[in-house]
């Protein structure tokens, strides 16, 4: 079981999930990885899907659901294709350059 900060991360539980939904890369972001973090906090996870992976609205609020219920409390999943896509730079330089990733196929 891999730890950041406060937060257990079950490792198998986890691959399982990311290879049911063909995410080939999980990261961690925001308050998970700073003293910030604590018992009311949500999760900021990053998301990278195989090119062969569907991403459509219910699907990731299926996998947002799943999430919470691994980690016991609030997920707000941020797709990575979106964050690298997007307009805002600071934004997007914030989050990729601070996301440690927890899962990599």
């Amino acid at each position: 079981m891999l730890s950041v900060t406060h937060l257990k991360i079950p490792q198998q539980t986890l691959a399982e999930l990311c290879q049911q939904w063909h995410i080939s890369e999980l990261a961690l972001f925001g308050s998970a990885l700073t003293e910030d973090f604590h018992e009311d906090s949500d999760i900021d996870l990053l998301v990278s899907f195989a090119p062969d992976a569907r991403q459509g609205l219910l699907t990731l609020a299926k996998i947002k659901h799943q999430f919470e219920e691994i980690f016991h409390r609030k997920v707000d999943l941020v797709v990575k294709a979106a964050i690298e896509e997007g307009d805002n730079w600071i934004r997007r330089q914030e989050i990729l350059n601070s996301a440690v990733t927890i899962y990599e196929s």
